[in-house]
C-alpha cells in the first residue's frame, strides 16, 4: 500500500453528515447547526474550498463568512456522482455502489456514465444506487422535501436515483432558485429544501477555475447569496457546500494511454475519469498491472489495488455487491496530471481543463458555509 496515502483525520467532517445534521437541527439537537424552523442546503458544484479562498477577491461575501471551522471532506472518488449520491443517502460510495464517474457493470464490459448514463445503459435507478435518499425516507415520515434545480434534471435516471421523494421545483437562474428555496422553506415548518448550481463546474471544466471566466461566476454567485441572505426569512437556517473541489490540468500536463503502451497490458476495461482510473484487469492479472502502474508513475499518482484500497477505507465500508464494481486496480492522480485513453476515438474530453476525482486535499476539502440562523 503506498505509504503516502493520505487520510482523513478521525474529526473531519464529512459530507454524508450533512443531512442528518440538518434534520437534528430541526428539532434542536445538531453537534453542527443551531436550532431552525427550516433547513436550507445550497450545493456550488465544483467550488472546493481552496479554490474559494484562492479566489477570495471575487467573493467577498463568502470569504469573510468562511470560518476555520467551515469544512467537510467530501468522498473519494471526489466526484460528482459519487459525492451527491452520499450526501442524499448519508452513506458512503461502497454502500450505496456509485464508486466512480464511469464504472464497469460486473461481468460486463460496459462503464456507464453514473450522472447522465442511467437511461441510455439501462441503469436501474432504484436498485443500481442501493440506498434509500434521505428524502425519501422523510417524505414518508411526513416531511416536506424540495429539490429547486434546473428543468433538465428533473426526470433524469440520476434525479430518481438519489433524490426520489423529494418535490421538484425548476427555477432557471441562480436568483431565481435561491428565491424558490426561501420561499419553499418559510411557506412549510420542519422542510428540507436542496438547491444545486452547477454554473461554476460548468465553466470550469470548460475554461478552468484559474481563468476569468470562472472568477466572474463567483463574483455572481457571491452577489447573488449576499442579497439572498439578507432576506433570509425567521427561523431558516441555510449551508453551502459542494461535491468537490477542482484542479487545472493544461494539455501539456496529459497522459496519454496509447496502443502499445506497456501500462495498457493486461487491462481490459478502463473506467474512472482523468485523475481517477479504475482499471479492471485480466483475471488473475491485477498485481502485475499494479507493479506495472507503480513502476512508471507512483511519483506522480497514488497507485493501490482494489483490496488495499477497500483496507485503507476510501471507498467506506464496502458492501459484497459493491466489490466488483470497483477497479483491480486504481491510479489516484498526486501531481496536476490528467490519464486519457488515447485510443478513443472522441478526443472531446481531453479539451477539459478543470479535473477532479483524485484524494488531493484541492479536490476533497469542501466549504460548510452557514446562512440564517445557522450563521
Amino acid at each position: 500500500m503506498p505509504s503516502s496515502l493520505p487520510t482523513d483525520p478521525p474529526t473531519a467532517r464529512s459530507l454524508t453528515g450533512v443531512l442528518p445534521q440538518l434534520l437534528t437541527s430541526l428539532s434542536g439537537r445538531s453537534d453542527w447547526f443551531a436550532p431552525a424552523r427550516s433547513a436550507i442546503v445550497i450545493v456550488a458544484d465544483g467550488l472546493g474550498r481552496g479554490n474559494l479562498a484562492q479566489r477570495a477577491a471575487y467573493a467577498r461575501f463568502l470569504s469573510e463568512r468562511m470560518t476555520k471551522r467551515d469544512a467537510a471532506r467530501t468522498v473519494f472518488p471526489a466526484t460528482t456522482a459519487a459525492a451527491l449520491s452520499s450526501l442524499f443517502t448519508a452513506v458512503s460510495p461502497g454502500e450505496h455502489g456509485i464508486v466512480g464517474y464511469r464504472v464497469r457493470v460486473p461481468g460486463t464490459a460496459s462503464t456507464p456514465n453514473q450522472l447522465t448514463g442511467w437511461e441510455d445503459d439501462g441503469l436501474d435507478p432504484l436498485s443500481w444506487q442501493r440506498s434509500q435518499p434521505v428524502f425519501e425516507r422523510e417524505a414518508a415520515a411526513g416531511r416536506r422535501c424540495f429539490v429547486v434545480s434546473r428543468a433538465q434534471y428533473a426526470a433524469t435516471g440520476f434525479t430518481t436515483a438519489t433524490v426520489r421523494g423529494a418535490e421538484f421545483v425548476s427555477a432557471s437562474g441562480i436568483g431565481e432558485r435561491l428565491a424558490r428555496a426561501e420561499a419553499l422553506a418559510g411557506a412549510h415548518e420542519g422542510a428540507l429544501v436542496y438547491v444545486y448550481i452547477p454554473e461554476l463546474d460548468v465553466i470550469g471544466h470548460g475554461h478552468g477555475w484559474e481563468g476569468d471566466r470562472w472568477a466572474a461566476e463567483l463574483e455572481s454567485l457571491d452577489a447573488e447569496l449576499r442579497r439572498w441572505d439578507r432576506q433570509l426569512g425567521p427561523g431558516i437556517g441555510a449551508v453551502l457546500t459542494a461535491d468537490h473541489g477542482m484542479i487545472d490540468v493544461p494539455a501539456h500536463r496529459h497522459v496519454l494511454l496509447r496502443e502499445g503502451d506497456d501500462l495498457l497490458d493486461e487491462v481490459d476495461v478502463i473506467g474512472g475519469e482523468p485523475r481517477m482510473l479504475h482499471l479492471y484487469a485480466s483475471a488473475g492479472a491485477a498485481e502485475r498491472v499494479a507493479s506495472r502502474w507503480r513502476e512508471s508513475e507512483s511519483d506522480r499518482s497514488w497507485v493501490m489495488t482494489r483490496a488495499e484500497a477497500v483496507d485503507a477505507g476510501l471507498f467506506g465500508t464496502v458492501h459484497p455487491e459493491v466489490a466488483p464494481r470497483i477497479g483491480d486496480v486504481l491510479v489516484a492522480a498526486r501531481s496536476s496530471v490528467a490519464y486519457y485513453d488515447d485510443r478513443l476515438a472522441d478526443k472531446k474530453p481531453q479539451r477539459m481543463v478543470g479535473q477532479h476525482g483524485s484524494l488531493t486535499d484541492q479536490e476533497r476539502i469542501v466549504p460548510l458555509i452557514r446562512f440564517g440562523v445557522f450563521a
